[in-house]
């Protein structure tokens, strides 16, 4: 493994934490696929954990809701062909995952006036690409 997965700040995955889950990968591949368990399931007991602050961990429990399973959240990877290649991108997913999660909301939208000059030179603008357009049609043509 390449070490401690960082979530945010110095915040970072806790090894202790981690289960381990090793498959078989579907798709194609020969023989080698047959014999070897190369698809990882990573889980993380979020709901138990010590190693986040309280309110990220509550923030990434209210959005990870749909995700969570008895409050554990899994990720798999099984796009390379060896274990270790995707234990370590299972890892990268988990630790993204939980950054997105814990993120703060962004700051609200401060809502600001249309100067009036603009709203006024866009319906002149309006009124006479309407009088161009009513012009053009054959009424008057006799």
């Amino acid at each position: 493994m390449a070490g401690p997965y960082l979530i945010r700040g110095s915040v970072s995955l806790p090894e202790a934490e981690l289960i381990w889950r090793f498959s078989r990968s579907s798709g194609p591949g020969g023989q080698h696929v047959n014999t070897s368990d190369t698809q990882v399931e990573l889980r993380f007991g979020l709901a138990g954990t010590e190693a986040l602050p309280p309110v990220w961990k509550e923030r990434a429990l209210e959005r990870l809701a749909g995700r969570l399973v008895g409050g554990v959240i899994a990720v798999r990877a099984s796009e390379h062909r060896s274990q270790w290649r995707n234990r370590e991108t299972a890892a990268v997913r988990l630790a993204a995952l939980l950054a997105e999660a814990t993120a703060p909301p962004p700051r609200p939208r401060r809502a600001t006036k249309i100067p009036r000059g603009l709203n006024e030179r866009r319906l002149r603008e309006k009124k006479q690409r309407s009088d161009t357009k009513r012009g053009r049609s054959g009424r008057d043509w006799h």
